[in-house]
Formats: C-alpha cells, sequence, structure tokens
C-alpha cells in the first residue's frame, strides 16, 4: 500500500477532570478532558495521561455525562496542533481527537469507586473492568436520534 495512511487508536481509561465544553467562533461545539491509562504490561504502576477532544454532538454527550473519575472507551485519531505562546514560544500538542466514545460503567458503579477512593494518589486498576451494559432509564433517549447515540 505505497502512499496509504493509517491513524487510529482506542483508549480504555478514566477522566481525569469533567469535560469543559467551549464553542468556535463559528459555533461549532467541542469538548476538552483528560483521560488516564494504565500502562497494562508495566512492571510498575504507571500511568499515561492523554488530552482528548471531541466535537459537535460528540461533545454535548461527553460535556452531559461525563464525570471526572467515570471509566470509559474512546475511539479516535492522534492529531498534532502547533500554536505560539504570548512569550512567542512555539508549542506542539499532541491529541486525541474523538470520534466514538462508549460509557463503560454504570452511575452506581461510578459513584462506588469515587466512594472508594481516599485520595487522589490511589492507583487504577491495572486491567480495565468487564464492560457493563448502559441501563437506559440513564439515557433520556428522547432527545436522541439513534442514529446519535454512541452507545
Amino acid at each position: 500500500m505505497a502512499g496509504a495512511s493509517y491513524n487510529k487508536v482506542i483508549l480504555v481509561g478514566r477522566l481525569t477532570k469533567d469535560p469543559e465544553l467551549k464553542y468556535t467562533p463559528s459555533g461549532a461545539q467541542l469538548a476538552k478532558f483528560g483521560l488516564a491509562v494504565n500502562r497494562v504490561r508495566s512492571k510498575n504502576d504507571e500511568t499515561d495521561f492523554f488530552n482528548i477532544v471531541a466535537w459537535q454532538k460528540l461533545a454535548e454527550i461527553c460535556g452531559q455525562y461525563l464525570r471526572k473519575g467515570k471509566l470509559v472507551l474512546i475511539e479516535g485519531e492522534i492529531q498534532t496542533r502547533t500554536y505560539e505562546t504570548q512569550e512567542g514560544q512555539k508549542r506542539k500538542v499532541f491529541e486525541i481527537v474523538a470520534r466514538n466514545m462508549q460509557m463503560l460503567e454504570s452511575r452506581k458503579a461510578a459513584a462506588e469507586y469515587d466512594a472508594g477512593r481516599p485520595n487522589q494518589q490511589q492507583s487504577m486498576p491495572m486491567s480495565p473492568p468487564k464492560v457493563q451494559e448502559l441501563d437506559i432509564d440513564e439515557v433520556d433517549v428522547d432527545e436522541f436520534d439513534a442514529e446519535d447515540m454512541p452507545f
């Protein structure tokens, strides 16, 4: 496949902060949040942190349903962008642009995770838990078209 390229990433981890919702000058909605992902094959408890960006309807859903500590699967692409600081220094940022998001635990499980967390230093489980079905009572399905729902 000469000249072909492929950019896809799938991450399972916990949000490091609540999604921050913003609008571009043209009115496009975006959500930004951090995702902590354990290195499963690491001898030590090591965690990588990724910046996630979601756009449009997915941004709205992330802002409405995701909170710090929530376990999610993010499918997307790695993107780089550069910017200049106020001091004139050029910076390069690596982000994951989310194309799909799947919540991997119920509200009850997320609350139990939060309640069992004595402080911010507690490490996350080394392997992702078994995916649980989303309780349909947790979602107001009347406000979404079936095609728009990422789960």
